[in-house]
């Protein structure tokens, strides 16, 4: 009789993980003090201006500039950053795929450097490899909360004008030395994209603490106008990435309550670590010393399938699911630099990449290797998910009983 639930068995788990989002009245209430004031956009309003010194103040930055998305965050700030076209920003393979659109509608063309093995985030040694005298920008991404080594990343952009812009989109609250994630650059964007710890469904803001990159950057939001100037007046290119009033409010009240539940994933993660990584086969990121707290957006596993029978990850997966561990997942399925519009160039009229050259001819995304993303991507990665951080002392021990139980009985699932 088969044991496992994918096979017929009784799974792990019957009782659903928390469900994201999470709120309760106080984000209607906010909301609804918003739409009776009739100022809901933010030129009327009061709630971006609070969010921007409320974020700012709590990821240790001066200067705070709301946008409509984490992804457009990262646009403004490639822009305000003023670099020329044709600039080689780089960027980790690993990653969401909006790490290289917002390069390449900033008129820049994005360049690829491999991942740390134990962490995911970008390595320094591999970025090294790919500058070039063209490189105007690192672009590290803090894959899950996991803070990159910013410290070896200057010290590659000292004395190159290179500047160091963070997709810290994942990295709410993370900590480098005891500092927060998004100013120890030049600047950091962060998401509120529904499936993050603090949301309104959409939107972003740019962290920075220097100041005339926080104007120009606050300029490229608002449609190239400046701060104080007449309404009508627009002294650069910029576009509408403003976020309404309405999703200020709302991150306003997540933030209110981010902290508690920042302590409950941290600690979620370090059951799970000292539980998993005992399970040969799992292994768990761990954290560097530099790295003095943590997010975790999502706890990404290491998993090798040989340990569990020559399993692929997908069908690892499907079993977790099977056995009521929602959601777990692959992650990113493909490397960045794999993905079809870049190996065919499919990028309208943001064409820097068609006639680019980078190693001696055009650019061909199908050059670049990062045989660490790859081996993420394919055989690897799994993600456990928020929902699950925020279960309780049960639904931690429910996850390590299911991943037992698929290796113990791994024979089911052969063939």
């Amino acid at each position: 009789m088969a044991k496992l639930a994918i096979k017929g068995g009784t799974p792990v788990r019957s009782e659903p993980y928390p469900v994201w989002p999470v709120w309760d009245n106080r984000e209607v209430e906010a909301v609804q003090r918003v739409v009776e004031s009739g100022k809901w956009g933010m030129a009327q309003g009061s709630q971006v201006k609070e969010l921007q010194s409320s974020f700012a103040r709590y990821q240790d930055a001066r200067f705070g500039i709301a946008a409509s998305s984490g992804s457009t965050a990262l646009r403004a700030s490639l822009l305000a950053a003023g670099l020329e076209a044709g600039a080689e920003v780089i960027v980790p393979a690993y990653t969401f795929v909006a790490s290289a659109t917002c390069v390449l509608e900033s008129n820049g063309v994005p360049v690829f450097a491999d991942v740390d093995p134990e962490t995911y985030v970008l390595d320094a040694a591999s970025v090294e490899k790919v500058i070039t005298e063209r490189t105007a920008a690192i672009m590290p991404v803090h894959l899950a909360g996991i803070p990159v080594d910013m410290d070896a990343l200057e010290r590659l952009a000292a004395g190159r004008g290179i500047v160091i812009i963070e997709d810290a989109c994942q990295a709410w609250g993370s900590e480098y030395k005891g500092k927060k994630m998004g100013a120890l650059g030049l600047a950091g964007a962060f998401s509120f994209q529904s499936s993050k710890h603090i949301t309104a469904g959409e939107g972003g803001i740019v962290v920075s603490n220097d100041e005339g990159f926080a104007e120009r950057c606050a300029s490229v939001v608002n449609c190239g106008r400046s701060t104080g100037g007449a309404w009508h007046t627009h002294v650069r290119l910029g576009g509408n990435y403003r976020l309404s009033e309405l999703q200020a409010a709302v991150i306003l009240v997540q933030l209110e309550r981010y902290e508690k539940m920042l302590a409950r994933r941290q600690e979620a993660a370090r059951t799970l670590a000292g539980r998993l990584s005992a399970i040969d086969g799992i292994k768990v990121p761990v954290l560097p010393d530099y790295a003095t707290a943590c997010s975790w957006h999502f706890l990404a596993l290491r998993y090798d399938p040989e340990a569990f029978g020559g399993l692929p990850k997908a069908d690892f997966i499907k079993a977790l699911n099977a056995e009521g561990i929602k959601p777990a997942h692959g992650g990113y399925y493909t490397p960045v630099y794999r993905q079809q519009f870049l190996l065919e160039k499919n990028v309208g009229p943001y064409d820097e990449i068609r006639r680019h050259r980078f190693g001696g001819k055009v650019i061909d995304y199908a050059d670049f290797q990062c045989p660490v993303a790859e081996r993420a991507c394919s055989s690897e990665a799994v993600w456990l998910l928020q929902n699950l951080l925020l279960a309780g002392q049960e639904g931690l021990e429910d996850i390590v009983r299911a991943v037992e139980k698929i290796r113990e009985n791994n024979r089911e699932l052969s063939g």
